[in-house]
């Protein structure tokens, strides 16, 4: 088989079958661990806050007045206010992103984790000023409230002075 048939078969591995992959060859070679392990390490540190922000502000522009109206006013539980319904709607958009940040301070990856929050931000305030968004108008305050509630859970890692300055100088609409 040609070598670039081999790297072909290989790429097309689900991530199921390229972590057994990678499990035999640890368990087969442990002298490949530290190597392994090391460049695990710089991958998941290689944190692009760009791609992350392109990332919230498509996901949140995908957001539109049906999936609003499916949600609020009367339901089998109640009343749902709209400005409830957002809120929602919001959070399932946004708790993947945000859940990284805690997943990169768990694995101590605060630079990961301060990307991802300023990432985040960022996709948060492109959508607030956003004037084609056919949802924008209904969340004058959620965009806002959600850039303080990604602050606040990547301030949970303790992170240094200047790396709270930084952070804060993006919420402040400063650029990083």
């Amino acid at each position: 088989m040609k070598h670039s048939d081999m790297i072909k078969f290989i790429q097309g591995l689900s991530a199921y079958e390229a972590a057994q992959v990678l499990k035999n060859l640890l368990d087969e070679n442990p002298g490949l661990l530290r190597e392994t392990y090391d460049r695990a390490v710089k991958i998941a540190d290689a944190v692009d806050a760009g791609c992350i922000c392109d990332c919230v502000f498509t996901s949140l522009s995908m957001l539109h007045f049906d999936d609003l109206n499916g949600r609020a006013g009367r339901t089998q539980h109640g009343y749902v206010s709209s400005d409830e319904a957002t809120w929602e709607l919001f959070e399932e958009v946004l708790t993947p992103f945000i859940n990284d940040i805690a997943k990169n301070l768990e694995r101590g990856l605060r630079n990961a984790a301060k990307a991802c929050c300023i990432g985040i931000i960022k996709g948060l305030q492109m959508y607030d000023e956003d004037p084609d968004s056919e949802f924008g108008g209904c969340v004058e305050d959620v965009p806002r409230e959600f850039i303080d509630i990604v602050v606040e859970e990547w301030k949970k890692g303790n992170p240094e002075n200047e790396d709270i300055a930084d952070v804060m100088n993006v919420v402040e609409g400063g650029r990083l």
